[in-house]
């Protein structure tokens, strides 16, 4: 199910962006899905179709996606190497900015062996 948080400070092309490639990753999206159109899509969530125009275009361009002119947007296959680079960049992030907020290294280490 495609959703967004309105309320969010996270761009709505970020999260349309998210959100589909987090689909993918929880196999409710397989290879070659159909994705709704941009208009469609751009309907059910309540926004302006330029928004999801701009989301499609950089799934597209991160090979999340792809285009067949006349046909429409399909999912790909994620690449696996590819997303744990992306995966392993984030985390590296997300640990920083909890460091920055006062999270001890011990506190994270004690949460990444919890899962």
């Amino acid at each position: 199910m495609y959703t967004i948080d309105l309320q969010s400070r996270v761009p709505i092309y970020e999260q349309v962006y998210n959100c589909i490639k987090n689909m993918l990753l929880d196999g409710e999206l397989k290879k070659d899905d159909k994705l709704p159109s941009v208009r469609e899509l751009a309907k059910q969530l309540g926004v302006n179709p330029n928004t999801v125009t701009k989301a499609f275009q950089a799934l597209e361009r991160d090979k999340i996606i792809y285009t067949v002119p006349g046909r429409g947007s399909y999912a790909n296959n994620i690449m696996t190497d590819e997303l744990k680079q992306k995966a392993m960049t984030e985390f590296v992030s997300a640990a920083n900015n909890a460091i920055r907020a006062g999270a001890e290294k011990q506190e994270l280490i004690d949460r990444i062996g919890g899962l």
